[in-house]
């Protein structure tokens, strides 16, 4: 998908070792105990495209897959047509889950090289898929938890996502939410584990660290987290990886870990370009997201200063505002979107601002802390 280039934030990182190099995110694997199901939720919901399609059919006999689009945001839904094997154990262990977050690449045999040298554990060798409409070619790497990233070359395929798909073009389209492309992808891990891969995505993946948080920064009365974000040189691929700290209570990240029994992907930031009207749209497709008290807007102007967009629209939908010495930015985060509380989504809209919302935290933390009492597991 060459036209998976960008229009995003790029803050070039001289200190990051960019050898791959990434070009962005090419897609994202969720195993599903239900891929035609999902598929229907993430079209209804939040207006991703149908766009491509692997089952029976196209002579898949173990899996399907659903492929969903929306602008540069692709996102694939798999499940597995049989018991036993290392899919099914993925949802037994996990509940529906990120498995695979695929990077685009130059060169995904250069990829695999440069980084199995530099210590990742290969989940599988270069491997070139063809068709009529030419080759792919994908490699992947073990990184935290069950999670693996691929490695996918593409710039010689001219057909519909990969070869093993066909489109998919079915009468039901609904509209799109003003989505545009992954901002930025948490992974939340075990206790003691958030130095180690932060050690990983600089040595082996060439990342450098931009912004690092500690249970000070992110705690409230009763819950606290660390974290770290890796970056690529370009600024494109942006990782967070978050630990539990110690608190009085147990943590979102312990909540996260102990549900999807391991480490794993937290939650996907999606941007957008008009945030009200994306939240409005999605709401009212019945996606639901963290309640923020009004009196978080009380003095909030006082804090942030000036923004363009009118206040009671964003205090309406309970959307968070923050600013760094770039710019401000927007954001709201969902509820679980799983029956297990695990994984999420972060609507993001950014005018100039480079970091994560750091303003918000305690306000988000609390958002989230009154989910888990009520899910009695605070």
């Amino acid at each position: 998908m060459s036209e998976n280039t960008i229009p995003q934030l790029e803050k070039i990182l001289p200190e990051a070792a960019d050898f791959l190099p990434l070009l962005g995110t090419d897609h994202i694997e969720l195993i599903v105990g239900n891929a035609k199901q999902s598929a229907f939720y993430y079209m209804t919901a939040w207006g991703f495209q149908p766009f491509a399609y692997k089952g029976l059919e196209t002579g898949s006999k173990d899996s399907v897959s659903y492929v969903l689009k929306q602008d540069k945001i692709v996102l694939v839904l798999t499940t597995p047509l049989h018991s036993g094997g290392v899919l099914n154990k993925h949802l037994n262990d996990h509940g529906d889950g990120v498995k695979s977050i695929a990077l685009w690449v130059e060169d995904a045999t250069k990829s695999w090289e440069e980084t199995t040298k530099r210590g990742a554990k290969s989940a599988f060798e270069p491997e070139v898929r063809k068709d009529d409409n030419g080759e792919v070619v994908l490699s992947a790497i073990h990184t935290y938890g069950e999670t693996i990233h691929v490695f996918v070359e593409r710039h010689n395929y001219n057909g519909v996502f990969m070869p093993g798909y066909r489109a998919w073009n079915p009468e039901y389209k609904p509209e799109d939410a003003g989505l545009k492309y992954i901002d930025h992808m948490v992974g939340n891990v075990n206790w003691g584990e958030m130095n180690t891969w932060g050690k990983f995505y600089a040595e082996v993946m060439g990342f450098a660290q931009i912004i690092s948080f500690d249970d000070k920064d992110i705690s409230t009365e009763y819950t606290a987290l660390m974290s770290k974000v890796m970056s690529n040189g370009n600024g494109r691929i942006k990782f967070p990886i978050n630990e539990p700290a110690k608190g009085r209570k147990k943590s979102q990240i312990e909540e996260y870990i102990d549900y999807y029994e391991g480490s794993g992907c937290q939650h996907i930031a999606l941007a957008t370009d008009d945030i009200v009207k994306t939240v409005t749209a999605l709401k009212a497709r019945g996606v639901d997201f963290l309640y923020v008290p009004e009196t978080y807007y009380d003095d909030i102007l006082e804090r942030v200063g000036e923004i363009k967009e009118d206040l009671e629209p964003l205090k309406k939908l309970g959307i968070l505002i923050d600013r760094d010495e770039d710019g401000y930015l927007l954001q709201l985060f969902t509820k679980p979107v799983l029956d297990r509380p695990t994984m999420f989504f972060e609507i993001i809209q950014r005018h100039g601002a480079t970091s994560f919302g750091k303003g918000n935290f305690k306000a988000l933390f609390e958002a989230i802390e009154r989910e888990q009492e009520s899910r009695g597991t605070l």
